[in-house]
């Protein structure tokens, strides 16, 4: 049976801490492929993303060279907001797979306020990023639910998307925060100049 990861977020801009997450879920997941799930309307954020067509393409750029990536635009043109339960369900009923969904401990740790999350962990092994050697923990309302979940090794990163904009709102340099055709692309198509602080 093939083994496919899901990445999901929205990559406003997909930045190295992404990359380094989605290289470390093919490495220890043993993953056939890892899809890359850029979100369409977040329910859970307040601010306008950049347009869907921009960060479409950014992704594109991002994971361009590893044939085990692959680019999933199914929430990108959905009516309504993105659920990943929703995401699941469409790509399950199209094809037979052990199913990974790939996420931050941040996430892991609000997991109990995602959308139908107790359908979803029935659908999905749940890979979280481990950083420095810290497993994964999970709060109260989770660790009653039985799921799967496993570790994933990932060194530390500091990089996030509201310091790139910022930092491009600023002025500054980002460059070595993403990667280079996703550099190039925001400069080409002036993206983040206004203010970004949210």
């Amino acid at each position: 049976m093939r083994r496919i990861g899901l990445l999901g977020g929205s990559f406003d801009p997909p930045h190295n801490a992404h990359l380094a997450l989605a290289h470390s879920a093919l490495e220890h997941l043993m993953l056939d492929e890892l899809r890359w799930v850029p979100a369409g309307v977040q329910w859970q954020k307040q601010r306008q993303p950049a347009p869907i067509p921009d960060r479409q393409a950014m992704v594109a750029l991002a994971i361009a060279g590893e044939p085990r990536f692959a680019l999933e635009s199914c929430e990108l043109w959905r009516s309504g907001p993105s659920y990943t339960v929703d995401t699941v369900r469409e790509l399950q009923a199209h094809q037979s797979a052990a199913w990974f969904l790939v996420i931050g401990q941040d996430q892991y740790a609000n997991f109990h306020t995602w959308h139908q999350w107790r359908e979803l962990l029935a659908l999905v092994t749940l890979a979280v990023a481990s950083r420095d050697g810290i497993a994964p923990t999970p709060n109260e309302a989770l660790a009653r639910e039985p799921h799967r979940v496993v570790a994933l090794p990932m060194p530390r990163v500091d990089v996030s998307a509201t310091e790139i904009r910022q930092r491009i709102a600023d002025g500054r340099d980002y460059t070595d925060m993403v990667p280079p055709g996703v550099a190039r692309y925001i400069d080409q198509h002036h993206l983040y100049r206004g203010n970004a602080r949210s």
